[in-house]
């Protein structure tokens, strides 16, 4: 924290250093609400004066006529008419139905102190001729110092210059009711003075107390909007600066950017994350250069946001990537990718943010892009992501996701050995849904874990229900992802599943993708670890499809190795035919000698079939055998002679 001078602190003592405009803000809303109770105090009292007044004078016929009625007791009318427009003007600013005018507040603020300090003035004047205190003086100057507080200094000069002026005043043209010189007794002057030395005490204080929660107040707010690290807006304050320059502009003329460093997560990495905030702290201030003129802001992470002129925005973008440029090295190699978008008259801000950035993530794996625009091609997959994530819940509640088994049998003799539960979703409204349009949105948003125990519970009610029926069930592989085990206990939700439908452990298989175990930390080996002490059987799926294969055979215990469709893709080109047998003759080797079985995806012919068979796969699955197709389809299948149920499970 930053160590104040003396001076500074003496100046700010006496409220001579600059406020910030929230301050002098919060001080003139605070005058202001404390003006309309010094309004109502003011009612109050005037109006009992009057009372008091009219049963005195007017009652007994002293004062019977309207004229003298009124030349005797105008003060009190003239306070009460200003009390109650104070009233009325502090209530309707409070409430933001008149003009908040800086100028008209102060104004008024300081006619209404005036008129009260002259009120007091002119009836402790009568008061002190007839020998009484000047209470009304100074209860009016309490009011005025307390209730509406100045800067010290301000307070300081004015109730010295008021209490020495009218003290002297009466001490000098004091006079009795005979007209008679009276001046101020000397121990009335001393409790004058105490009185206006210690009112002038408090209102420091009060002015002191009411400052601080003026910046504490404004710490809060610049906290609310503003990034924590780069002290750039954040999105909240981004989105409502974009909704006032939009409804200000022509949107026909600007455009929305969002920004994201491509590798910065390895960056991260390899540099740590002190050198990654010092990196995000050089981007907010090249933003706060090069669209120093526009609105922009940090989102989170490595993302950030403008609204920018279309004029040059392409320029604008190149200084950035620049600023980047100087960051990256031949080991670590940052690149800015740009989503753009172009708002419409009636466009919202927040929305407008959410397609910019849809746009840059469609290219976050294509290294020859840097820039596009969110296009009619993206709306419909912006809109589309839209009605999925608004609308899971719906279709879990309302039964619009659907489980599809797709056969996998055993190579020898080609009976049903089990099949993969995969989901499928019919919707009323956009129709059918295949997994490749919603499974990924899901991940992505952290809401796969919805889908998956869903899809965990039906199959347990199918296989339930043949059960019950007496029927022969079999085996159904459940796939899991990395981020089942984060976003739930997936153990303890698949045994809760497994207790309520009694179901038994050998028919339920789990499937975790390869790609799951990348930079795992050890939940969730320890959380397979315990499925495999549960009596559950664990298949490695899609082996094959990412770098870390080998190391994962290494770490990691599975009962089957599934391997990926991908090396029997285009299996009839002669030239693929050849690499794929080596390729998957060699993992079926490697899987014998670490005692694993094994399943081959993707079989469409039988050829592969035959091959695979000779090789040692013991399971295939693919399009050969069957597509994927619902429950009492497979049944039917059952039914139909097409497919048997082996009394082998594992």
């Amino acid at each position: 924290m930053e160590k104040k001078s003396i001076w500074y602190r003496i100046k700010d003592f006496f409220g001579f250093n600059k406020m910030s405009p929230y301050e002098k803000a919060f001080h003139r809303d605070a005058n202001i609400r404390s003006t309309f109770f010094m309004a109502l105090i003011i009612i109050v009292l005037e109006s009992w004066m009057i009372i008091r007044f009219i049963k005195k004078y007017v009652l007994t016929g002293q004062y019977a006529t309207f004229e003298l009625f009124f030349k005797y007791s105008k003060n009190y009318w003239l306070l009460l008419f200003i009390g109650v427009f104070m009233l009325i003007y502090s209530a309707l600013y409070t409430y933001n139905k008149i003009s908040r005018s800086p100028y008209i507040s102060t104004g008024l603020t300081i006619m209404f102190t005036g008129v009260c300090a002259y009120f007091g003035w002119k009836v402790s004047e009568s008061d002190f001729s007839k020998g009484r205190m000047i209470l009304c003086f100074l209860t009016m100057i309490l009011y005025a110092a307390c209730l509406l507080i100045w800067r010290p200094y301000i307070s300081i000069i004015m109730l010295s210059v008021i209490g020495i002026t009218y003290i002297n005043y009466l001490d000098v043209y004091g006079v009795d009711l005979e007209g008679n010189h009276k001046g101020v007794l000397e121990a009335d002057m001393i409790n004058y003075a105490t009185f206006f030395i210690s009112l002038i005490a408090v209102v420091v204080s009060i002015y002191h107390q009411r400052h601080s929660e003026a910046r504490k107040s404004a710490k809060l707010i610049k906290a609310s909007i503003t990034d924590d690290l780069t002290g750039i807006p954040n999105a909240k304050e981004f989105a409502e600066k974009a909704e006032i320059l939009i409804s200000t502009s022509d949107p026909s003329k600007l455009i929305y950017l969002f920004f994201n460093i491509a590798n910065f997560r390895t960056y991260n990495d390899h540099m740590g994350y002190a050198k990654g905030n010092e990196l995000m702290i050089k981007l907010a201030e090249g933003f706060s250069k090069v669209f120093e003129k526009d609105v922009y802001g940090r989102m989170s992470d490595d993302h950030f946001m403008a609204l920018t002129r279309i004029e040059g925005f392409e320029d604008r973008i190149e200084q950035m990537r620049q600023i980047l440029k100087k960051e990256s090295t031949d080991e670590l190699y940052l690149e800015l990718k740009v989503g753009g978008y172009r708002p419409t008259e009636n466009s919202d801000p927040r929305s407008d943010i959410d397609r910019a950035r849809y746009a840059v993530h469609s290219i976050s794996h294509h290294a020859d892009k840097t820039y596009i625009e969110y296009d009619k091609k993206m709306h419909d997959g912006f809109h589309l992501r839209q009605y999925i994530l608004n609308n899971i819940d719906k279709a879990i509640r309302e039964d619009y996701i659907k489980v599809y088994y797709q056969p996998v049998v055993w190579s020898d003799d080609k009976k049903l050995c089990g099949c993969e539960a995969l989901a499928r979703w019919v919707d009323p409204e956009v129709g059918f849904l295949s997994p490749g349009a919603f499974i990924p949105i899901l991940e992505e948003c952290r809401q796969i874990n919805k889908l998956d125990l869903c899809i965990y519970e039906k199959v347990c009610k199918d296989l339930r229900g043949k059960l019950d029926n007496g029927e022969k069930i079999f085996p159904v592989s459940l796939n899991f992802s990395r981020l089942d085990f984060e976003l739930m206990d997936a153990v303890s939700e698949l045994e809760k599943l497994v207790e309520k439908y009694r179901i038994p452990k050998e028919y339920l298989h789990v499937e975790i993708t390869e790609s799951a175990l990348t930079d795992e930390t050890g939940g969730l080996k320890s959380a397979m670890e315990t499925l495999h002490e549960k009596g559950y059987s664990i298949w490695l799926d899609d082996f094959g499809s990412g770098y870390s294969s080998l190391n994962v055979l290494k770490d990691y215990d599975f009962d089957v190795l599934k391997i990926d469709m991908v090396f029997l893709k285009n299996y009839e080109n002669e030239s693929i035919k050849e690499n794929a047998r080596k390729i998957i003759g060699t993992i079926l080797d490697l899987a014998c000698a670490l005692n694993m079985k094994t399943l081959t995806e993707g079989v469409e012919s039988e050829e592969a079939a035959r091959f695979l068979t000779e090789k040692g796969c013991g399971r295939l699955q693919g399009y050969f055998y069957g597509k994927p197709m619902t429950f009492e389809d497979v049944y039917k299948a059952i039914d139909g002679g097409k497919l048997t149920i082996s009394d082998e499970i594992l």
